[in-house]
């Protein structure tokens, strides 16, 4: 665009981001190294050699445009830059105070409502629109009010309460609408908690899964090293324009389109799948599920195994040692969904 606005004679200058714009490069790591110490840096070391090219144009973008960050590889996943350092819940703007809000190019984007921030994910056209100053327009959706109430068992993670919202939205129906979550249950949720429920919005169908900011969220913000003059500028704002919320004090509850509940004493440790993440089975129910799908018709919850078939398994070797595998088995268990790696508890208990 610059090259074009030249040809013109005009000036190439003016083609800049009007607002805001950072570029998170991540799943651009690959892994070459693991299971050492070293692996992380010899893996972002080949990632710089593979793709230096690319690297030194982002480089010349980010020195050549105004209202441009770039965040390297080996950074984090995006979603969680953008919760523990890019997203700033109340922008300033010389003398001007107004809530932050985002669009990205990814669908998850979402995850960033788990602070009190409205984002969701658009196509990249629309990005760049929005780059240059282009508003988005959108139909006044429904807002659906879903109450929280109690709290989760010490035995449950966010991963199961996730999937249980997630059934139950799929099931209500929330194709573009905007879900937000209130009720005294919200503030027994950490912000990591919250991210996990808004990330898997795309899931459940909703363009946002909104939490309003309390004072959890405040909290995270000085946990996560904004200034105390950014978390001060924050909390006064809100609460001068009475957009700090109180879980706890149903007066301040908004009117919804529709209002749906959920006792989070109600959740219960499960699974997705087995090949649908808001197909959630309780773990009680597990081991019968999985094995009425393997001779159920080919589906979501089917493979069509023969019965000659279902006690099929094979044998390999790993570091000189015999195994054997068979329908069930787990063969790799790995934190790969950026719904579990925005919550370190469930992170650490993966690691077990």
């Amino acid at each position: 665009m610059r090259d074009a606005v030249k040809a013109l004679n005009g000036d190439p200058q003016k083609i800049n981001p009007i607002c805001p714009s950072d570029l998170v490069i991540d799943h651009s790591v690959q892994v070459d190294f693991s299971r050492s110490s070293g692996a992380l840096e010899k893996n972002e070391n080949i990632e710089f050699q593979r793709n230096g090219e690319r690297f030194k144009f982002l480089k010349w973008g980010a020195k050549a445009f105004r209202n441009m960050l770039i965040v390297p590889p080996g950074s984090g996943i995006v979603h969680q830059v953008n919760l523990e350092y890019l997203a700033r819940v109340v922008f300033t703007d010389g003398d001007t105070l107004y809530p932050d809000s985002v669009v990205g190019t990814d669908s998850h984007t979402t995850m960033i409502n788990g602070l009190g921030v409205v984002g969701w994910g658009v196509g990249g056209i629309e990005a760049e629109a929005v780059m240059l100053g282009q508003a988005i327009s959108l139909l006044l959706p429904e807002v659906i009010g879903y109450k929280i109430d109690g709290k989760l068992s010490q035995f449950v993670t966010s991963t199961d309460l996730v999937l249980t919202i997630t059934k139950h939205l799929r099931q209500l129906g929330v194709v573009g609408k905007f879900v937000e979550f209130f009720g005294p249950g919200v503030k027994e949720l950490s912000i990591a908690d919250r991210a996990t429920i808004s990330n898997m919005c795309p899931e459940y169908g909703a363009t946002v899964g909104f939490f309003p900011v309390d004072v959890n969220s405040l909290e995270y913000l000085k946990q996560t090293n904004r200034s105390d003059v950014k978390v001060s500028t924050v909390e006064s704002y809100l609460r001068a324009v009475r957009l700090l919320r109180d879980y706890s004090d149903s007066s301040q509850d908004p009117v919804f389109s529709q209002v749906v509940n959920l006792d989070l004493g109600t959740v219960v440790s499960s699974v997705s799948g087995p090949k649908r993440p808001h197909d959630r089975v309780p773990v009680t129910e597990m081991k019968a599920d999985f094995l009425s799908c393997l001779n159920s018709k080919v589906g979501f919850k089917g493979y069509g195994l023969s019965a000659d078939k279902l006690g099929a398994s094979g044998q390999f070797e790993f570091e000189g040692k015999p195994y054997t595998l068979k329908h069930g088995s787990v063969v790799i268990a790995a934190i790969t969904s950026c719904t579990n790696t925005s919550n370190p508890s469930v992170m650490l208990g993966a690691g077990k």
